[in-house]
């Protein structure tokens, strides 16, 4: 029954909002269980076909397809093909044909819901291993993108066949825009306001007063003034020192230097980082550096205009050097305290750890704000050096996953010089 273990996963992903015709559910009606034939068919879908006699239904009509497409997946044994043609028995039908790939790719864009056809394409590419596959143009032409199928995408640039790159660019191009659409405008938002707080003054107008600031610092001049005709005291805060927001101006107020391990575990992270380098480098009032590493260090800043050229100029997967990767942004910085350095990366250094910890203390005892994300996906956190992450929390540099919906959040921290609002402690230590 190992071999089925698969098709839970999938159908957990389905019924949070669809049933596994992908028909949309009631979730008002969730709580209420469904009738005897309604799960017997549910258990009989995730089960298989060797669960027929058990759980006594046979499927019938769309059913019968659905099961095929899972079959050809998760099954074991031979015979059938995708799309539920062929003799009975389980089966893992991919294959390599490249033809009845793209039948059962359409098959399950038509029976599943999106998410459940992403998490579907996932497996067949580590299930089969048909990464190869992907390199053919009408493949790409039918599979659902998602940044996960970016990540394999690029790790298969270098082999992939002139005739393919266009289709493949094309597929990057449609996931990035959805990306910059869904995260552009907070990013944009949150850091606007956090460099306009970092830029403080002391004499403000009054519509720049930092009101919550001012009276915290003006707590110790509070004055008790007597009631009159035996009414209770009052009080009020004598604003001695003001404190307000600086005007915003078109100068650049801080660097940032995002780098970011290109090993072939951080996939994701590298697709969200060069649309957030994208975004962050379309703000005037940011310099933004973009490096990616391995055991070699390689400066994308130059491409920061089109997160499709910086992803095409990665090569996800070798070794890591974060101790190398670190030197080189460190030679990069000219303003220590208008600067903030983020280290995207598992922390499995290949390189000398003493070294990369001697340069993260120096760059914090400069006034770098250093931050280290474990990950920048929706995925948590992930496998990670645990005596590294440490390591830097114990120089105060916290290590943590980080979803990209959070990501806004750091960096405006970080600009504000403000404790990081770390998400799960556990994952920092």
């Amino acid at each position: 029954m190992t071999a089925h273990a698969p098709r839970h996963a999938t159908r957990d992903h389905a019924t949070h909002d669809h049933d596994r015709t992908g028909k949309t559910v009631d979730t008002e009606a969730e709580s209420a269980p469904p009738a005897d034939g309604e799960r017997m068919r549910r258990w009989r879908m995730v089960l298989g076909a060797d669960s027929a006699e058990s759980t006594g239904c046979t499927l019938t009509g769309q059913d019968v397809a659905m099961d095929g497409a899972l079959n050809a997946l998760y099954g074991g044994g031979g015979g059938k093909k995708p799309g539920g043609r062929g003799g009975g028995g389980r089966s893992a039908g991919l294959g390599a044909s490249a033809p009845s790939v793209a039948r059962w790719l359409g098959d399950i864009r038509t029976y599943f819901p999106s998410s459940v056809v992403q998490v579907m394409q996932r497996d067949a590419i580590d299930r089969l291993g048909l990464s190869a596959l992907l390199l053919e143009p009408e493949m790409l032409e039918a599979v659902e993108a998602d940044v996960h199928l970016v990540g394999t995408l690029l790790s298969l640039n270098k082999a992939m066949p002139e005739t393919t790159k266009e289709t493949a660019r094309a597929v990057v191009r449609k996931v990035v825009d959805d990306l910059e659409k869904r995260l552009e405008s907070r990013t944009r938002a949150t850091l606007t306001g956090a460099l306009d707080r970092s830029a403080r003054i002391s004499r403000p107008r009054h519509r720049d007063i930092d009101w919550d600031r001012t009276i915290r610092a003006n707590l110790k001049n509070y004055l008790t003034i007597p009631g009159t005709d035996g009414g209770p005291d009052t009080g009020t805060v004598v604003p001695e020192r003001l404190i307000g927001y600086g005007r915003a101006s078109q100068s650049v107020k801080k660097d940032v230097i995002l780098c970011i391990d290109q090993s072939g575990s951080m996939a994701a992270s590298v697709v969200y980082a060069s649309v957030f380098g994208a975004v962050l480098a379309s703000m005037r009032t940011l310099d933004t550096r973009l490096v990616v590493f391995d055991t070699a260090v390689v400066d994308l800043t130059d491409q920061l205009d089109d997160p499709v050229d910086v992803l095409f100029g990665t090569q996800l997967g070798g070794g890591t050097d974060i101790n190398r990767a670190l030197a080189y942004c460190q030679s990069k910085i000219t303003r220590p305290a208008d600067t903030v350095v983020v280290l995207i990366s598992d922390l499995y250094e290949g390189g000398i750890r003493d070294e990369m910890l001697k340069r993260v203390a120096a760059m914090k005892a400069s006034g770098v704000q250093f931050v280290t994300l474990l990950a920048l996906s929706d995925e948590g956190a992930p496998a990670y050096d645990h005596e590294h992450a440490a390591a830097l929390g114990a120089l105060g540099a916290p290590a943590f996953a980080c979803t990209p919906d959070l990501f806004p959040d750091i960096m405006a921290a970080a600009i504000e010089k403000r404790p990081l609002p770390v998400p799960d402690k556990e994952t920092g230590s």
